[in-house]
């Protein structure tokens, strides 16, 4: 899967100490499917050389506007005329400033003020976004602040910076985005934003219903499904909710800072905390959640008697949390998604929940062939019409629902 496939990325570097990741980010670019151009202020070259960047992306790397490797003499012209992006990674607090100001002294500055698309001889600017790098307090200070400001003003999407360990040995704000954040950003910016502005409510995962303080019930769902389609999500320009039970996955795009997470471990958990989220607008019931839970839990680890002597548990009924929530948005009505992982008999099961449920739309699959993997194959289930997505990866299906549900949302 490569979700940057026919890309044209102007990738810019300004001087500091981040600009050593720059060749590990343009792998990553390319890696996804892009194509990637390298510009470069002087002050970059005494961090990382253009010969390294031009040895992995392929591509002669530009530092001059005075280069007369573009025929017509005008580089910061021709080298944005055709991309459909330029990425400034890292963005120094001197570059942040410039741009803020329009200022244009260099190749890297002026290409950013000409930026833009040649559509039958109609010239529209072309997307910008940087990611700052620079010590905490050049981050924190009013004067960068205030380029900050001008630039989201402007329309710049800026990326970042997160906080952790410095260069200078210090610790906080002004530390770039690693690679791997930085192309799965630029991958969520060119997905198309058709959850904008909505609110988007998730459960993933299994719950797990304690027997004694070491055993418990559980099931092998590995919360993938339910974390891809919140990247999905997040990706679709939503604000995300995502509860989760007990996983071992990171929250998807948490630096972007449109998703919340909440960590739950049984099945009353998680219904508390959906319900505290009932003016939603949309809610994606993926969590595998056990149907039942012991009527007591013992206080100390059940021991073994002997082998004739085997425990026997009563057990009582969990809630139903997609009933509840369908039930308790009636002043407000969610768009309700409820997944149903069966074991036989898919489709018809499927239908079944979609009516007891009263949900808006049911995805049903096979449980066993995806727990715990990478590829998934669902078929959403609706009033009228029933359509089969995949085989396919998680994360492309993923955006297959976000769009099939963005269809059938009120306008």
């Amino acid at each position: 899967m490569m979700s940057l496939n026919n890309k044209k990325i102007l990738l810019g570097i300004s001087g500091g100490i981040a600009a050593y990741k720059s060749p590990e980010l343009v792998r990553q670019l390319i890696k996804e499917g892009a194509s990637v151009q390298v510009a470069m202020t002087d002050a970059a070259t005494q961090f990382v050389t253009p010969t390294t960047l031009q040895a992995v992306s392929g591509q002669p790397v530009f530092i001059s506007q005075w280069d007369t490797r573009i025929s017509n003499g005008m580089p910061h012209i021709e080298l944005t005329r055709d991309v459909d992006a330029i990425l400034i990674a890292p963005a120094s607090a001197d570059f942040m400033a410039k741009l803020s100001l329009g200022l244009a002294n260099d190749l890297l500055s002026t290409l950013c003020l000409a930026r833009g698309h040649d559509s039958n001889g109609v010239i529209t600017p072309c997307p910008l976004l940087i990611v700052p790098a620079m010590n905490r307090q050049m981050w924190e200070n009013i004067a960068t602040q205030r380029s900050v400001e001008r630039l989201l003003k402007d329309k710049i999407a800026i990326l970042g910076p997160a906080s952790g360990d410095q260069a200078c040995g210090e610790v906080g704000m002004g530390r770039m985005l690693e690679p791997t954040e930085i192309c799965e950003a630029l991958i969520a910016f060119f997905q198309p934003k058709r959850l904008l502005g909505k609110k988007v409510l998730i459960t993933a995962g299994p719950t797990y219903e304690a027997i004694d303080p070491v055993r418990g019930l559980t099931n092998r769902s590995s919360g993938k499904m339910g974390f891809a389609i919140a990247r999905a999500a997040v990706e679709a320009g939503a604000q995300v909710q995502l509860i989760s039970g007990p996983v071992h996955l990171d929250t998807p795009l948490a630096f972007l800072g449109n998703i919340q997470r909440t960590n739950v471990t049984s099945a009353q958990e998680m219904h508390d905390a959906v319900l505290t989220h009932h003016d939603s607008d949309v809610f994606f019931s993926v969590a595998a959640v056990a149907d039942w839970r012991v009527s007591s839990m013992a206080d100390q680890k059940i021991k073994k008697q002997s082998t004739t002597d085997i425990p026997h548990f009563d057990l009582v009924q969990n809630p139903d949390i997609l009933l509840a929530f369908s039930s308790a948005s009636k002043n407000k009505p969610s768009f309700c998604v409820g997944f149903a992982a069966e074991t036989e008999n898919t489709i018809e099961y499927g239908k079944k929940k979609l009516i007891s449920k009263n949900t808006s739309l049911i995805i049903a699959n096979h449980g066993p062939s995806t727990f715990g993997e990478d590829i998934n194959e669902v078929t959403l289930i609706d009033a009228n019409n029933e359509l089969t997505l995949g085989p396919a990866d998680k994360l492309v299906l993923a955006r297959e629902i976000i769009r099939e549900v963005s269809k059938r949302l009120p306008t």
